[in-house]
C-alpha cells in the first residue's frame, strides 16, 4: 500500500482459528562507544490485548549471537529477563520465555561491547551457497574504531552545499538549516567552514573560507536563516565546483563537502567522471564527498556513487520527519573520523580479488567499516590495514583472517552488495551489472531496481502434492489452459526508490507529494483509517502498519482477541497491529 504498509487478506477465518505470522528481515546493529546494540519492535498496545477474559499468553525470545569477533566480548545490556544457555568463544545463547497475562509493552534491546580500547579489525572468508549465482568465495573486512575516546579526529574544513530550490520549502529546508546550525556549532575554533546554496545560481556565505569562531558560526547562522526557497532549476555541478577549488590547497586537515538536495540533474554522470578526475590527482587528503538525499525525486544512486568516489558516506530519507536526525547523524560520523585514507595492501596487488567499493571511506569513531567483495583462487595468508591517524602519523594493523562458518554472508552483505552494484551499474550503464543485480536480489530476497516483489498464495492441495513428491502435469498452453493448483499470484507495487525524477524536480514538486495509485482494497482500508493519526511505526524494522489514536469498541477487540490470541514471538519475529477504525469495520 505504501512503503512501509502491507495488506494481507486471510479468508475464511473462525473463531478460536490460530493464525502465525512469520517475517524475516535484516537490520544494522546501533553502535556507540565500542557497544554494538540490537533492538526489535516487542510492545504492544492495548487493544491486542483480549478484552473480553484474562487468557494467558506466551511470550518467548531466543537470541544467539555470533560476533565474529573470538575475545574480549563483553554482555551489557537486556531489556527481558534473558537466560544464558550456552556460550563458546565467539558465540551466544540465550532464552526468554514466559506465561504472561497482557503481552510486552516493552522494545526488546540487547547489547553488547567488544573490550578492546585501540583500533582493530578482521577478515571473515566464506564459500558461497550453493544457490549463489556468483560461485566466487565472499570476504568482509571489518574495521572497528575501539572505546578510546581519546584518540584524536582530524582538524577539518568543511563547505556544507544546500539545495535551496523551491521545492526545499517548509521541513526540508527549515530541517537542513537547523541541522547545520548545530552541526557548525561543534566544530573547534582551528577548523573553518563556509556554506553554499544553490537553485539556478549559487550564492556563498563568504568567499574563502572561515574559521569556526564563535563570531563567525553566529553570522553564518543568521545568513542562513535569511535564506529562503527560489524558483528556479536544480544546479549541482557549479556549486560542486566551488566547493573542491576552496578546499583543494588544504594542509594538514581533512577537507569535507557536504551536499544536501531534493532534486535529479540531467548531467549526474558527468559530474561523477569530473570529480572522480579531479580527486584521483589530488593525492592524500584530498576532499571528501558525504551526501544526502531528501525524498525519492533525487538519484539515490547518483549520490551514493558520489560519495564512494570522495571517499564519504550517504544517507537519505523519504520520512521529512527524519531529516534532522539523520543529517546531525551523517555530520556527527564525518567530524568523528579516526583514520583517512585507508589501504589493504591484497585489494591492489591481487588480480583475483574485486572489491566492491572503488574507494575505501574514512573510519569513524561513531560507526565500524565494513569493506566487502569476492575472490578467486587462494586467499593471501595476512593482511594489512594502511592509514592515516588524525595527528597525520600513519597507522598500520594486522587483520586477522577467520573462515566464517556459521555467519551467512550472503545475507549479512547482500543489501550492501546490492547498493553498491548498483550504482556502479547507473554509472557505466552496463547491462551485465543489472542482471547480476537482478541474480541477486532474487536469491537473497532483497529488494532491487531491476526485480519487483510477488505474492504467492499456495492452497492446501497444492501443498499436499509438494509434499507428496507428485510432479505436476506441464501445461501446452498455459493461457488457454488454467492450472487450478498453481498458486496465485499478485505482483506488488514497487518498493525501489528508482533513479530520480527529472520532471518533478524541473517542477518543483516537494518531497512526500509523491502520488501513488492504491489498490482498491486498500483505498477501503484508508478510508476505514481516515480517523487514525496516519503516522507510520518509525521504530519498526519490519514492514509495519500504522497507529491508530481512535478507541476500539467491543467488537473490535472481540476481531482482536480471535486474531491475536495465537501470535508468540520467536527469534527475531516481529507480530504487526491491526489498525481499525471509529465505525469498527
Amino acid at each position: 500500500m505504501k512503503p512501509h504498509i502491507f495488506m494481507l487478506t486471510i479468508p475464511q477465518v473462525d473463531g478460536g482459528t490460530n493464525i502465525s505470522i512469520k517475517l524475516r528481515w535484516s537490520q544494522k546493529l546501533l553502535y556507540n562507544d565500542g557497544q554494538f546494540t540490537l533492538t526489535v519492535p516487542f510492545s504492544f498496545p492495548e487493544y491486542v490485548t483480549p478484552a473480553v477474559r484474562k487468557i494467558s499468553k506466551k511470550e518467548k525470545i531466543q537470541l544467539n549471537v555470533n560476533s565474529g569477533i573470538v575475545t574480549g566480548i563483553l554482555c551489557k545490556a537486556t531489556s527481558h529477563p534473558l537466560k544464558e544457555t550456552k556460550r563458546h568463544a565467539e558465540k551466544f545463547s540465550f532464552l526468554y520465555e514466559s506465561e504472561v497475562l497482557t503481552w510486552s509493552k516493552t522494545d526488546f534491546s540487547f547489547s553488547y561491547s567488544v573490550s578492546s580500547s585501540n583500533m582493530f579489525g578482521g577478515v571473515l572468508l566464506q564459500s558461497p551457497p550453493l544457490y549463489d549465482h556468483d560461485q566466487r568465495d565472499m570476504f568482509c573486512v571489518y574495521l572497528l574504531p575501539g572505546s578510546q575516546k581519546s584518540t584524536e579526529v582530524f582538524k577539518k574544513e568543511v563547505v556544507f552545499v544546500i539545495d535551496i530550490t523551491d521545492s526545499m520549502q517548509g521541513r526540508p529546508l527549515e530541517a537542513t538549516k537547523n541541522a547545520i546550525s548545530s552541526a557548525m556549532s561543534k566544530l573547534g575554533p582551528e577548523d573553518s567552514f563556509n556554506i553554499i546554496t544553490f537553485s539556478s545560481e549559487t550564492s556563498l556565505f563568504s568567499t574563502s573560507m572561515e574559521l569556526a569562531s564563535k563570531e563567525a558560526i553566529e553570522r553564518a547562522t543568521t545568513w542562513l536563516s535569511t535564506k529562503s526557497t527560489v524558483e528556479g532549476s536544480t544546479c549541482i555541478s557549479i556549486p560542486l565546483e566551488h566547493a573542491y577549488e576552496m578546499l583543494s590547497n588544504t594542509s594538514g586537515s581533512l577537507p569535507m563537502i557536504f551536499l544536501i538536495t531534493d532534486g535529479a540533474v540531467e548531467d549526474e554522470r558527468n559530474i561523477c567522471d569530473q570529480m572522480k578526475k579531479r580527486l584521483k590527482n589530488s593525492g592524500s587528503l584530498c576532499p571528501r564527498i558525504h551526501t544526502f538525499g531528501i525524498g525519492s525525486f533525487c538519484n539515490h544512486y547518483f549520490l551514493r556513487m558520489l560519495a564512494m568516489i570522495g571517499r564519504g558516506e550517504f544517507d537519505a530519507v523519504c520520512d521529512l520527519d527524519l531529516i534532522d536526525n539523520r543529517i546531525q547523524k551523517l555530520f556527527s560520523n564525518a567530524f568523528s573520523t579516526v583514520l583517512a585514507d585507508i589501504t589493504v595492501d591484497a585489494f591492489n596487488d591481487h588480480e583475483q580479488i574485486e572489491v566492491y567499493s572503488s574507494c575505501i571511506p574514512d573510519l569513524s569513531f561513531e560507526s565500524p567499516l565494513t569493506i566487502c567483495g569476492r575472490y578467486e583462487g587462494s586467499f593471501p595468508d595476512t593482511l594489512k590495514a594502511k592509514g592515516i591517524l588524525g595527528d597525520l602519523s600513519s597507522f598500520v594493523m594486522d587483520l586477522k583472517i577467520v573462515r566464517a562458518k556459521d555467519i551467512p554472508l550472503d545475507r549479512v552483505l547482500s543489501r550492501q552488495e546490492i547498493d553498491l552494484l548498483t550504482a556502479q551499474a547507473w554509472l557505466s550503464e552496463n547491462k551485465q551489472l543489472e542482471q547480476k543485480v537482478a541474480q541477486l536480489s532474487k536469491v537473497t530476497c532483497n529488494i532491487s531496481e531491476y526485480t519487483r516483489m510477488v505474492l504467492l498464495e499456495k492452497n492446501k492441495i497444492d501443498k499436499a502434492i509438494e509434499s507428496s513428491g507428485a510432479q505436476k502435469v506441464k501445461k501446452t498452453d498455459p493461457h488457454k489452459i488454467k492450472d487450478p493448483l498453481a498458486p496465485r499470484k499478485t505482483l506488488l507495487q514497487s518498493l525501489s526508490v528508482g533513479f530520480g525524477d527529472l520532471t518533478a524536480t524541473a517542477e518543483n514538486i516537494r518531497p512526500g507529494f509523491e502520488q501513488q495509485k492504491l489498490p482498491d482494497a486498500a483505498e477501503v482500508f484508508l478510508k476505514a483509517t481516515s480517523d487514525c493519526c496516519g503516522r507510520m511505526c518509525n521504530r519498526c524494522c519490519c514492514m509495519c502498519c500504522i497507529q491508530c489514536c481512535s478507541k476500539m469498541n467491543d467488537q473490535c477487540a472481540i476481531v482482536l482477541t480471535q486474531i491475536f490470541t495465537a501470535l508468540a514471538f520467536i527469534g527475531c519475529i516481529e507480530c504487526c497491529t491491526l489498525c481499525c477504525g471509529q465505525d469498527g469495520q
